[in-house]
């Protein structure tokens, strides 16, 4: 598979175009040391990296969990299959089930294209034929600097008729001991047991990470909605901090009891919107025109103690 390695001062990159257009590494170099700044893919053997092994994929044309029943959409009913093993739901979109391929490359940078025009004839190997509607292409660049990987994520509605989209990315962090969250958000949604929103409320004592508070100890696995696209992850091990900036109004905590990692993923939308009110305050969801573009940026920023 192949590897593009991207590197700009102190930081290093790996990018797998064959595993979803994902990253494999994010690391930063102090002192003589090498500190990952997301959980590193750990090659094993040839096979190809599961999302779960990646530091980082793509969301498009949506993230998390849609119905499988559907969503109606300007009197359509729109239905997806469920596209990963032992999961009932459609989940994050296809993007990451499919290769990129490589557009353009430098020693600090790469932009990344997924053709999914037509995708609707085109159906991913766990999805039923003609399960898609969504018809697409997609825009991944990696670009570092000294101090910060910047990720622009874009997709264009190439079907023949509106459809609402929404974009995401899928970090995977290391969970290590004493490792604190700063993030502000206005609240969350209660899960039914399919992993879908039910009830929305306002955020539990131990879930107000607006101050950056360590992790709680029971499971997390919701999204949290008015968030200020600004967290930042703190290592009290190694005095190393990840900021995140984000042009996003949601993030997903993804945090399982006794593993060793963790994700934080900035979205656009929350889960399950297609099937939620419509407006900026509870849906998020981006409506394209044939033709029209939605473009996010995410920008992951290293920090150090003196």
């Amino acid at each position: 598979m192949e590897a593009i390695s991207l590197r700009c001062g102190a930081l290093h990159a790996e990018v797998l175009p064959a595993a979803g257009g994902g990253l494999g590494r994010l690391d930063w170099q102090r002192g003589g040391a090498t500190h990952a700044l997301l959980r590193p893919w750990i090659r094993t053997d040839d096979a190809p990296p599961t999302t779960s092994q990646l530091a980082c994929f793509p969301l498009v044309p949506w993230s998390n969990r849609i119905d499988p029943e559907g969503f109606v959409f300007e009197g359509r009913r729109i239905a997806l299959a469920p596209n990963r093993p032992g999961e009932p739901c459609p989940i994050h979109g296809d993007g990451w089930q499919h290769p990129w391929s490589v557009a353009a490359r430098s020693a600090t940078g790469v932009s990344l294209l997924l053709d999914r025009r037509g995708g609707a004839r085109d159906a991913s190997p766990f999805a039923s034929p003609f399960s898609s509607p969504f018809s697409y292409v997609a825009h991944l660049r990696y670009a570092l600097t000294d101090c910060a990987l910047q990720v622009t994520l874009e997709v264009t509605n190439t079907g023949p008729a509106r459809l609402p989209f929404g974009l995401g990315l899928h970090p995977w962090l290391e969970r290590r001991e004493g490792v604190t969250l700063r993030a502000r958000a206005r609240g969350t949604w209660t899960r039914d047991p399919r992993g879908l929103p039910a009830d929305e409320i306002d955020l539990p004592p131990e879930w107000d990470f607006a101050a950056g508070r360590p992790l709680p100890p029971a499971p997390v696995d919701h999204a949290f909605c008015g968030w200020d696209g600004r967290a930042e992850v703190h290592w009290p091990d190694t005095g190393v901090s990840l900021a995140i900036e984000a042009d996003m109004d949601y993030y997903i905590l993804y945090a399982p009891a006794g593993r060793d990692f963790f994700c934080f993923e900035p979205v656009d939308h929350a889960v399950n919107a297609h099937n939620l009110p419509r407006g900026a305050a509870r849906n998020g969801l981006t409506t394209l025109a044939p033709g029209q573009t939605l473009s996010r940026r995410v920008v992951f920023r290293v920090r150090g103690e003196s």
